[in-house]
């Protein structure tokens, strides 16, 4: 907007205008700064961009298996509110949720069950491994127990403890925030399954 009367003219919204000379013509001598200017535009990158808003909107998928799976309820309650990070709405449908919580203790029975689990969550997808017996199989050394869940899926994040208290699983959902924003997003997409097989001919060729 720029009026024609030679004093410039103030907006309470817009802010001062440019004023102009007797002839119409726009006045640049006394050219006003509009203040306001860094709250309404803002520079950032596609992938910083989708990566605030992925590590801000977990949707975790709760698959307690042992005790650790009471500190994992725990979390969600008012005292410790995980909703505070963007990550209580936890989903029993693995349609509907991106990042696995592996709590308790994995038996072999029980494995096949959790890669079931973990193939049916689309991409992107993260996986947190809470507890030593997720982590590592924990004290249980036999032939029934697997030795990690990273032996049968990738894990992002390894919560140490026998069980780890709320605060450390807190701790752990911000390193993998933390990872999130530091990924690729638009450069880590996976190629089209044909695309593959043909890069895969080619190099075998």
């Amino acid at each position: 907007m720029i009026s024609k009367s030679s004093s410039p003219v103030i907006s309470p919204n817009v802010g001062p205008q440019i004023p102009t000379g007797d002839s119409g013509d726009v006045d640049l001598t006394d050219y006003v700064y509009d203040s306001k200017v860094e709250g309404n535009i803002i520079f950032t990158r596609v992938d910083a961009a989708i990566n605030w808003m992925r590590k801000n909107s977990l949707w975790p998928m709760p698959m307690g298996l042992a005790c650790c799976a009471i500190e994992l309820m725990a979390t969600a309650s008012s005292r410790f509110d995980i909703s505070r990070f963007g990550a209580e709405v936890m989903r029993f449908s693995p349609r509907q949720a991106d990042v696995m919580i592996v709590s308790g203790t994995v038996t072999y029975k029980m494995a096949l069950a959790v890669k079931r689990v973990w193939d049916q969550m689309p991409e992107p997808k993260w996986c947190i491994a809470m507890g030593a017996c997720a982590s590592s199989g924990g004290m249980y050394r036999s032939y029934a127990t697997l030795q990690g869940i990273d032996r049968l899926i990738p894990v992002d994040v390894y919560i140490s403890g026998c069980p780890p208290r709320p605060e450390a699983l807190i701790d752990g959902l911000m390193k993998l925030q933390d990872k999130i924003g530091s990924e690729k997003s638009l450069m880590g997409l996976k190629a089209d399954p044909e695309e593959k097989a043909v890069k895969g001919l080619e190099i075998s060729r």
